[in-house]
């Protein structure tokens, strides 16, 4: 097994203190005068000793208090030297700063009870008031050293506890950042989506049948609409870039479509659905046509217009139907329309329209359904039904 090496800093400390207490030793500087051992070289043993566990103190602190506490008792045999005291004190500092957890509660306590037992043997010994003196010099080389090391301790602690919840609070940020990037991102592909999606339809499919038809009226007919659906869907990219760029400093966004304005979004698929055979039938079922919330209003919107859109690209000729239900607790959309072969030019279409109404139903916490179901007469139908919660509040955006 490798032991780690020293630290830099503590080669320092222990050269600096062994320097030191040569030079004081060479002055004859002792801090005792009558000692079992009289020889002026003895001092050195316990010196050198200290100055090895002093170069130790931040790579095994424990052992070099251990070994460091039998040098100082050693030391009180001989003359003695202050600095072999002095660097007694780091060790304890150090063996608290560097050690275990549970070094790090015991070493305080163990010591302010050697300090107290110290005195307090002391003074039924000697009867003295210097066993006071002895007492207070003792908890300063032990106890103090290791209080002010547990006092660092926790603060090093504490400031690394909260380095970690300000790296954890930023990561968090950072995360919910990212998700509301993502969810502005889904919420404006959606918009744009379903403001869009409607009028290219209409565009690809009247400008197919302009091409294949070749009737003047037909054709005449085909790029009136064209141009229509072009400058509706132009009014609704200019509405949403304003929204993005927030134009003009106004601080007011632009009106959000509501279910007043289910008439004339029938109205206009009427008119783009005169290629394909199509009726449009609007049944306005609610039992109140009070303000709803903006989010369940824009969504209800939304799936109608998309549910239409997906008509009059792919739906057979026959009744399409719009129902609206509900309203109170529950606001139900349903948009059903014909199955099967339809005639003349059709639309692509990709998938994107459902997922987009999916996730406005899922973030109202609503239900929704869509896929091919027989109606009364057994005819096959495309069914999209969606039940929107009423219980939101409108600052929340579908």
């Amino acid at each position: 097994m490798t032991l780690p090496r020293p630290h830099r800093l503590d080669l320092l400390m222990a050269a600096g203190g062994l320097a030191i207490g040569l030079l004081m030793w060479s002055f004859g500087l002792h801090t005792q005068t009558d000692r079992m051992i009289t020889a002026r070289w003895a001092t050195l043993i316990p010196l050198f000793v200290m100055t090895a566990m002093l170069a130790l103190r931040r790579t095994r602190p424990l052992t070099a208090l251990n070994v460091g506490t039998v040098a100082l008792v050693a030391d009180q045999f001989t003359y003695g030297t202050l600095v072999t005291a002095l660097m007694f004190t780091d060790l304890v500092y150090a063996a608290v700063l560097y050690g275990t957890a549970a070094a790090a509660r015991r070493i305080p306590y163990l010591t302010g009870l050697i300090t107290i037992g110290l005195t307090i043997g002391f003074l039924v010994w000697w009867q003295n008031a210097i066993a006071l003196v002895v007492g207070l010099i003792t908890g300063m080389i032990s106890f103090l050293p290791a209080l002010t090391g547990a006092i660092v301790r926790n603060h090093r602690q504490a400031t690394d506890a909260a380095l970690l919840r300000a790296e954890q609070t930023a990561l968090l940020a950072e995360m919910d950042r990212t998700q509301a990037v993502v969810a502005e991102r889904a919420r404006m592909a959606r918009e744009l989506h379903d403001m869009v999606a409607n009028h290219l339809s209409a565009i690809a499919i009247h400008s197919t049948a302009a091409m294949s038809i070749d009737e003047p009226a037909t054709t005449r007919q085909a790029l009136t609409v064209i141009r229509e659906n072009s400058v509706a869907g132009l009014s609704e990219m200019r509405r949403l870039i304003g929204l993005l760029r927030d134009s003009g400093g106004d601080p007011e966004p632009a009106a959000a479509p509501t279910l007043a304005g289910l008439d004339a979004l029938i109205a206009q698929a009427r008119a783009n659905a005169g290629p394909s055979g199509l009726d449009l039938v609007l049944e306005d079922g609610r039992e109140s046509t009070e303000s709803l919330p903006a989010p369940v209003e824009l969504a209800a919107y939304r799936i109608a217009q998309e549910s239409l859109t997906n008509a009059l690209k792919h739906a057979a000729p026959g009744e399409v139907r719009v129902v609206l239900t509900g309203g109170r607790v529950t606001l139900t959309v349903e948009v059903t329309s014909p199955l099967g072969e339809r005639p003349g030019p059709t639309a692509p279409g990709s998938g994107a329209g459902l997922v987009g109404m999916r996730e406005r139903v899922d973030l109202l916490g609503g239900a929704f359904e869509a896929g091919p179901v027989t109606d009364l007469d057994g005819r096959k139908q495309w069914q999209v039904r969606a039940e929107l919660p009423m219980d939101v509040k409108d600052e929340e955006r579908a």
